[in-house]
């Protein structure tokens, strides 16, 4: 048909028609779809579709076998939504009125059953009235309940072929009394289609005529009519809705009781029932029953608005409990699917269900995990920052819970061999930035990405770890932080020793380039993407040339030229030097593409305008974030001086108060002269006093131990000092008087000048001339070309305070990198470097 539809028509079509009277089910059911194909692909007209396929198809619906029938049935109901009025009108309503009497076959009279409802939407209502409600009116009275309940089914079709008023003379009356048949399918039909059609009844209809059977129907599903529980629970919510307006508060409550009882039913004995009893409950029963419980979960989001979610807590809480933790899986899979819906309803009221998402997300069985994750990200915010009415204190408490359940989930799904799961909770926990704190994220969630990243053994799992691990660094608020993470990422991904490890890396380094500004990949890993390039895997050095045109993409002319030039040199490089032929015919195909490619400039550019708003935007917010961490720090270190002022002061007046009270006491055993020691011991350990508080509050780390340049001036209150280490800058401040600043000048090294009293130190310019003239004698005196004695042990304060103040003008310590200068004469007479600060070992070599 495809092919040659004229010949096949003429040639193919006749001999399918000869065999098909004779030819098996297997034949008979590919016949049907074939023909169904032809109708869909629209191979030919439909009015050469109808005169050559459609007498095929009629002759074979009564077909003896009952899938081969319904297979053609499908056919030609499909066909009667293409084909215009006249042909349905004679081909198939006309013999329609013959097949559908009672001394045909049940097969021939189920088929008009069917063919009639898909009929009722191709006609106007009078047509309907005349030609079809006869047959409808004679097929619901037949003496088959299968044909009964089939032709049930069909009014739904016929109503809203008809319209309201029709259907509330005409099929109204029929539901009723096919809602009383003898038969429970019929009776089930019945009721399932009167709950579909209560929008086309009104109010006098609902109350005079629905209500009553609803209630027949509530009131006998749990004595003689089983049959029909399933069902009931299952429409109970739409039910309970839709007749909303007429209940009086008394049918309210009864309803809601109904449900209740339904939700629970199986789970605890009923009244004259004993343990013997429950033992010969059937298969089939518990089944029934587990169905129906399933379906109160189904429905516990259309009862919460039948009972108002205000009202949530005091009539549907119970409830909500017993189905999240029902023992069958089913039940609890429903309620983490409706879960999301559950909160929405509640909006403020969201916080009292907390304890329930914490069950479900520990939940034994991962198919309810999976379903609970589908939704997760809303249903977390919806937890944090849900409705106006609903405190922060509430909202505190919930997190505590919420981090174990999070962190206990991701370990059960990873343990478990359904990694799709596993996939889908790590994408979804990339939505904890906004949920949680950085910190929290950071000690409980991001070194379990790097892990998952390093042993996991599923790639889509490592690249949905890999994305969620980049997310948490794009919003961690502390660079401290933020540094180890890139540093590992480096370290132990791109200079892994596993090849694998190094692929990874390269996953990781393009979500970087989609999640964080140009500035910063350039910044961080442009560098060791690069490196990558002798890795002596072919895969890698492959899966890196695919990169190479993004990374291209991030750089900025002229600000990043000189990494524009590396990348250039690592490509002359690949094409000189690589072996491998894949590997060399793709480096080959991306120097052209990336010959082809614009590097934007630090400008705007209308070609780019979009692309460098949106890199604008990632630059600002990276920007942001500093700054907050910045004010942060700085938040910080003014409470930390406040608090460290008020101990001081407190401690000083504690000691003034001893000190005068110890010398109103001793003030008749003084003796001359000792007033004069004893002012001058106090002045010495005020001093060291002061030394020993400063250096202890202003020593450095020994990570930071280059310092840049100070800036040559003095200050009363303090200075900044900028510190080079792992890429970043660290503030000291210092706010004690006793210090000031000294630059050196030539040797660029910062030098920490102390301004304590000088009378304590020296009495007069004698000693300092005396001082300078001994260091001049000890170098005339060092023989030419030796160098002074080394000292091996650790320098302490006094010591080089003695030496310096025995004349030793200069001073260099090359383990630490760092030189004292000649000393002037008006300066103080004693310097430290930075690096004595921190007690560090320093060579005397260079001392002259």
């Amino acid at each position: 048909m495809r092919q040659n539809p004229a010949e096949t028509l003429r040639r193919v079509l006749p001999k399918i028609r000869e065999v098909l009277h004779v030819a098996g089910v297997e034949m008979q059911l590919t016949a049907a779809v074939s023909f169904l194909t032809v109708l869909q692909e629209e191979s030919v007209s439909i009015h050469t579709y109808s005169h050559s396929f459609l007498h095929i198809i009629l002759q074979n619906l009564e077909h003896r076998d009952a899938g081969v029938s319904n297979a053609w049935l499908e056919t030609l109901l499909a066909v009667i939504e293409a084909l215009p009025k006249e042909t349905i009108r004679h081909e198939i309503l006309n013999p329609l009125v013959s097949k559908a009497q009672l001394s045909q076959t049940l097969q021939s009279r189920l088929v008009s059953c069917k063919i009639m409802g898909k009929l009722a939407n191709k006609f106007e209502a009078h047509i309907i009235k005349r030609e079809i409600l006869p047959l409808v009116k004679s097929l619901c009275q037949d003496v088959e309940y299968e044909v009964r309940t089939c032709m049930c089914r069909q009014l739904e079709h016929i109503a809203q072929g008809i319209g309201t008023e029709l259907t509330k003379t005409v099929v109204l009356p029929e539901l009723v009394e096919l809602a009383r048949d003898e038969g429970s399918s019929v009776r089930l039909a019945a009721f399932e289609t009167l709950v579909n059609l209560l929008d086309m009844f009104d109010a006098d209809d609902r109350s005079q005529t629905v209500l009553p059977l609803v209630k027949s129907f509530c009131e006998k599903s749990f004595k003689a009519d089983e049959s029909i529980l399933v069902s009931l629970s299952f429409h109970l919510g739409k039910l309970c809705n839709g007749l909303y307006g007429i209940f009086t508060p008394e049918q309210h409550l009864r309803f809601l009781e109904f449900y209740k009882k339904l939700s629970t039913l199986g789970l605890q004995q009923e009244n004259g029932h004993n343990d013997n009893q429950l033992e010969l409950q059937t298969l089939e029963q518990e089944k029934k029953y587990i169905s129906v419980r399933k379906n109160c979960a189904y429905n516990f989001p259309a009862m919460i608005v039948f009972v108002d979610p205000k009202n949530f807590h005091l009539e549907l809480y119970s409830i909500f409990f017993c189905l999240c933790h029902d023992p069958e899986v089913p039940v609890r899979y429903t309620m983490a699917i409706s879960f999301y819906e559950v909160a929405k309803l509640l909006n403020s009221g969201v916080y009292t269900i907390h304890k329930e998402l914490v069950t479900l997300l520990q939940d034994e069985s991962l198919e309810v995990l999976d379903a609970l994750v589908g939704h997760l990200p809303e249903i977390l915010e919806l937890m944090t920052n849900g409705g106006e009415n609903s405190g922060s204190e509430s909202k505190l408490l919930s997190i505590p819970d919420l981090i174990p359940a999070l962190t206990t989930a991701e370990q059960r799904a990873a343990t478990s061999l359904k990694w799709r799961t596993h996939e889908k909770l790590l994408q979804k926990y990339a939505c904890l930035p906004h949920i949680i704190s950085s910190d929290q994220i950071y000690y409980r969630f991001l070194h379990r990405m790097l892990t998952i990243i390093l042993t996991n053994n599923v790639l889509p799992v490592q690249k949905a770890a890999a994305r969620t691990l980049c997310v948490y660094l794009r919003y961690n608020r502390k660079q401290e932080q933020r540094h180890e993470v890139i540093q590992k990422l480096i370290e132990q991904l791109g200079q892994g020793k596993s090849y694998w490890n190094r692929l990874r890396f390269l996953d990781t380094c393009e979500f970087i380039m989609e999640l964080f500004s140009k500035s910063f990949f350039c910044k961080y890993f442009f560098l060791p993407v690069l490196e990558l390039t002798h890795d002596p895997v072919a895969n890698v050095r492959m899966k890196l040339c695919y990169l190479l045109p993004k990374v291209k993409s991030t750089l900025k002319i002229p600000t990043d030229k000189h990494l524009l030039q590396q990348l250039e040199l690592c490509i002359r490089k690949l094409l000189c030097q690589e072996k491998d032929k894949d590997v060399l015919t793709i480096v080959k195909r991306t120097v052209l593409e990336l010959d082809r490619m614009e590097i934007s400039v630090d400008v705007f550019q209308k070609r780019f305008y979009e692309n460098d708003l949106l890199d604008q935007e990632k630059e600002r917010q990276e920007h942001l974030l500093l700054e907050m961490e910045q004010l942060e720090k700085e938040k910080q270190q003014n409470e930390g001086r406040s608090t460290n002022v008020n101990d001081k002061m407190f401690e000083k007046k504690r000691r003034d108060s001893k000190t005068s009270s110890v010398l109103t006491k001793s003030i008749t055993l003084s003796v001359p002269g000792s007033s004069s020691g004893t002012s001058a011991g106090k002045e010495d350990k005020k001093s060291k006093l002061v030394r020993s508080q400063s250096f202890s509050t202003q020593a450095l780390h020994p990570k930071y131990s280059n310092i840049d340049k100070c800036p040559n001036k003095s200050s009363a209150t303090g200075y900044t000092s900028s510190v080079s280490g792992v890429g970043k800058s660290c503030m000291l401040s210092f706010s004690d008087d006793s210090f000031r600043t000294h630059s050196t000048g030539n040797s660029g090294n910062a030098a920490f000048l102390s301004s304590s009293s000088s009378r304590n130190l020296f009495n007069s310019a004698d000693q300092k001339n005396n001082g300078n003239k001994e260091s001049q004698s000890r170098k005339m005196s060092m023989p030419p070309g030796k160098s002074p004695p080394t000292l091996s042990a650790t320098l302490t304060l006094n010591t080089c305070k003695g030496k310096i103040q025995h004349g030793l003008a200069e001073y260099t310590a090359p383990s630490a990198g760092q030189r004292m200068e000649r000393i002037p004469s008006e300066n103080t007479p004693w310097l430290i470097t930075a690096g004595l600060q921190c007690h560090c070992a320093f060579d005397t070599n260079g001392l002259r």
